[in-house]
């Protein structure tokens, strides 16, 4: 390891739907935190690791911060709050064509209890004209003192060097927690229940995609070398089941070869993927169900 090697957690916060999973995969290179429209699509906090020759950052992108109205909004907001105090630097993550709310001003009253170095990234620049940038800098800066500001698109990749460089900064000479070439710290099968939680995320209306959890029963390669896999789809009510289905099958069979698709790039092999839909009724205010799909208060 290079001498002087750098090396730190940084949590990425901010409300639903800023663009923090968008972010996170940008810096990565690659997709380990699935993208969506919808709000809270980020149920976990995903590490993500970056590695040069000269730092290692693990990134936790944390699950947006919002009023809770479920155990599962409860254990949502609970796992954001909690990546504050276990890490070297926070990324506020704010999106410039919204105007500062009250759910911002929730996050930097949080901020102000901590002594973690705050940079405030100023998402989506790519949509405003730069004479709008400023003002906007003016109002956030008003509520609270950051270390760093850095306007980027986390979309097209506009000044993302410019924040690592930032970062880095703020980061101390450390250990490589994760070897060079390794970009998460989760288990395969986490990745691929989230990118079949993605196309649903994705094909999915209404109050169908908050109402999904996915579960890798089975996941194994075959001598031929495919990877057989298998997943529960969970719902909480008969409709959403018919929806996920579709008419002949059509929804899961296009749910199945679009995470297919992904799987095969993410594990550079072919994937045999079988998907199976269940109901477990009211499944988000059920306690033992949310530990048994992973959503626990340590995770």
């Amino acid at each position: 390891m290079k001498k002087g090697f750098k090396s730190g957690f940084v949590a990425i916060v901010g409300r639903p739907n800023v663009g923090k999973s968008t972010l996170m995969n940008q810096v990565i290179g690659q997709k380990i935190a699935i993208m969506s429209d919808k709000p809270q699509t980020t149920r976990n906090k995903i590490h993500g690791v970056y590695t040069t020759e000269d730092m290692q950052i693990v990134f936790l992108d944390t699950p947006g911060i919002h009023k809770p109205f479920s155990k599962l909004g409860d254990y949502m907001v609970k796992a954001a709050m909690s990546a504050l105090e276990e890490v070297d630097v926070v990324l506020f993550l704010a999106d410039v064509t919204e105007e500062l709310g009250g759910g911002d001003r929730f996050i930097i009253e949080r901020l102000k209890q901590i002594r973690t170095p705050v940079i405030l990234v100023l998402n989506k620049i790519d949509r405003i004209s730069a004479d709008a940038l400023l003002p906007i800098i003016d109002k956030y800066r008003s509520l609270y003192d950051f270390a760093e500001v850095v306007p980027v698109s986390a979309m097209q990749g506009t000044n993302v060097s410019t924040l690592i460089q930032q970062i880095g900064k703020y980061l101390e000479e450390g250990p490589m927690y994760y070897p060079a070439d390794q970009v998460t710290d989760h288990p395969e099968q986490f990745v691929c229940a989230e990118l079949i939680r993605e196309k649903i995320l994705m094909l999915t209306r209404e109050e169908v995609p908050h109402s999904v959890a996915v579960e890798i029963e089975r996941m194994g390669k075959k001598e031929n070398g495919v990877v057989h896999i298998g997943a529960v789809i969970y719902v909480e009510r008969d409709s959403q089941k018919g929806i996920i289905i579709g008419k002949n099958g059509a929804m899961l069979k296009e749910i199945g070869q679009l995470a297919r698709q992904d799987m095969e790039r993410l594990l550079g092999s072919k994937i045999f993927l079988e998907l199976w839909v269940k109901v477990k009724k009211d499944w988000r205010n059920r306690e033992a169900v949310l530990k048994s799909l992973g959503y626990r208060d340590d995770a």
